[in-house]
């Protein structure tokens, strides 16, 4: 004879039902925590030593290329010292910098007083992820007009997580292969949005600036774990010295 089927009871079902919500909410809270830690930590971790690698190369160029001391000038023959001499020939504007390669060193005491990261070339992801990101097409540094200059606030070594503690008075220094160039901060961040791109402009945009000078751009993103904004620092040069006078 077949037996006949009956339905689970209610209170089987029900601890079916818990126990199945419960390993769910259980691997979803691991997964976040795993990705959590890798936000937080691990990209932290990979970023630093990014970074690293990129200024030991940099330093590496910079002592390779360094020019050996030169003897005083010697007159050529058939000129006589103290004579007006030839103007002297023009040079070539300088090459634009290689995408995603370091080109100098970012210093800004009030994140510490070791506190220093490479600036690459381009904005792109894969260069924010070993240092700041020069915006191309913006000055070099020292230059005319806008040296501009991005970086993370969080993740990836969290370069620019303290911006929001810079003051007017502070120093940013930028070191590359021929000078060290010191600009001073002239207004505290201001928050704009990410489609006010005139921040960067030669002469920055809601800056304190009017007219055309020698400026520094630092911007990233807001709030410290979003991107619907953007904060952006102005700092202007002040002073600038050889890249042999350490």
């Amino acid at each position: 004879m077949r037996s006949r089927w009956s339905p689970p009871r209610p209170d089987v079902v029900l601890r079916l039902v818990v126990r199945t919500f419960s390993e769910v909410c259980l691997t979803a809270g691991t997964l976040i925590v795993l990705f959590t830690a890798y936000v937080l930590l691990w990209t932290g971790v990979k970023a630093d030593r990014a970074a690293a690698a990129e200024r030991d190369r940099l330093r590496d160029r910079w002592a390779a290329s360094a020019p050996a001391a030169a003897p005083g000038p010697v007159p050529s023959p058939g000129t006589v010292p103290g004579t007006a001499q030839a103007p002297a020939r023009q040079e070539p504007a300088p090459a634009p910098y290689e995408p995603g390669r370091a080109f100098a060193e970012l210093y800004v005491p009030r994140f510490g007083k070791d506190w220093s990261r490479p600036v690459l070339e381009g904005t792109d992801p894969e260069p924010l992820k070993k240092g700041l990101g020069h915006y191309t097409g913006s000055a070099r540094p020292g230059g005319d007009g806008n040296f501009a200059v991005a970086g993370h606030r969080r993740t990836y070594g969290d370069p620019f997580k303290d911006i929001p503690e810079l003051r007017p008075g502070d120093t940013v220094t930028v070191r590359d292969a021929t000078g060290w160039y010191t600009y001073t901060v002239r207004a505290a961040p201001l928050r704009v949005l990410p489609t006010e791109t005139g921040v960067v402009a030669p002469v920055p945009r809601r800056s304190p600036f009017a007219t055309p000078g020698k400026y520094l751009t630092l911007t990233t993103c807001d709030p410290e774990w979003g991107h619907s904004h953007r904060l952006a620092v102005w700092a202007e040069l002040t002073g600038t010295r050889p890249a042999g006078s350490g």
